[in-house]
C-alpha cells in the first residue's frame, strides 16, 4: 500500500517513468519464469487459473479490497508525516496516467513474483499454507528496503502482504490479489492526490 504527501521535487527525487519502465521489464522476466515452470510441469496452469466458486471469490475480493482501503486510511490519521517514507510523498505530484500505470506494474511485478513464484514454491515444498503465506509476505516486506529507514511504514505493507497471499491461496488465480493489490494502491494514493484524505501533520 502506497502512501503520499506533497513534497517540493529534488535532483534525487523518485522519477516514475523510469521505475514503470524497470517494473515493466521485471513483470515480463517473471511472466517468461512461469511459462518456463508451467511448461516444465514444476507448476500447474490451474495454479493460476483456476475456475473456482465465483461467487466467493467476488466476495472474497471485495471484502479484502474495502477492508484494506479502511486500513491505510485508518494508518494515515494515525501515523504522522514524518514517518512516511520520502518516496511516497512524491506520488501526487505526478498525473493521473502515470500513477495509474506505475501502481499497476508494481503490483503486476510482486504479485507474479511473490505469490505467483515464491509462494507457490514454498508450498510445493512446505505443504503449508499459512507458512508459505508468511515467508512470502516477509520477502515482501524485505523488497521495501527504503522503508527500514522509517520502521512503521512496514506495518503498513505486512498486513496487506498477508492478504494478498491469503486470497491467492483462496482463489488460486493470479489475477485476484494483482486486482486487489492495485485497486488498493491506487484508491489509497488518489485519495492523497484529491485530498479526500490527508497525512497527519
Amino acid at each position: 500500500m502506497e502512501r503520499v504527501v506533497k513534497v517540493q521535487n529534488h535532483p534525487n527525487s523518485f522519477n516514475i517513468n523510469q521505475a514503470i519502465m524497470t517494473f515493466s521489464s521485471f513483470s515480463a522476466i517473471c511472466a517468461i519464469l512461469i511459462i518456463f515452470l508451467i511448461n516444465t510441469d514444476i507448476f500447474s496452469i490451474g495454479y493460476f487459473f483456476a475456475s473456482k466458486d465465483l461467487s466467493k471469490t467476488i466476495l472474497v475480493t471485495s471484502i479484502s479490497l474495502l477492508a484494506l482501503i479502511i486500513y491505510g486510511v485508518i494508518l494515515s490519521a494515525l501515523i504522522p508525516s514524518e514517518f512516511i517514507d520520502d518516496t511516497n510523498k512524491t506520488y501526487q505530484n505526478y498525473n493521473l496516467i502515470q500513477i495509474i500505470s506505475f501502481m499497476f506494474v508494481v503490483s503486476l511485478f510482486e504479485e507474479l513474483f511473490l505469490r505467483g513464484i515464491v509462494q507457490n514454491f514454498l508450498l510445493i515444498t512446505l505443504e503449508n499454507a499459512w507458512l508459505s503465506i508468511i515467508i512470502s509476505t516477509l520477502l515482501f516486506v524485505a523488497l521495501h528496503v527504503q522503508y527500514f529507514k522509517k520502521p512503521i511504514m512496514l506495518l503498513n505493507i505486512t498486513i496487506p502482504g498477508l492478504v494478498f497471499g491469503w486470497i491467492y491461496y483462496e482463489s488460486s488465480n493470479i489475477a485476484v490479489p494483482i486486482t486487489v493489490h492495485f485497486l488498493v494502491n491506487v484508491g489509497t494514493t488518489l485519495l492523497f492526490k484529491y485530498n479526500v484524505i490527508k497525512i497527519k501533520p
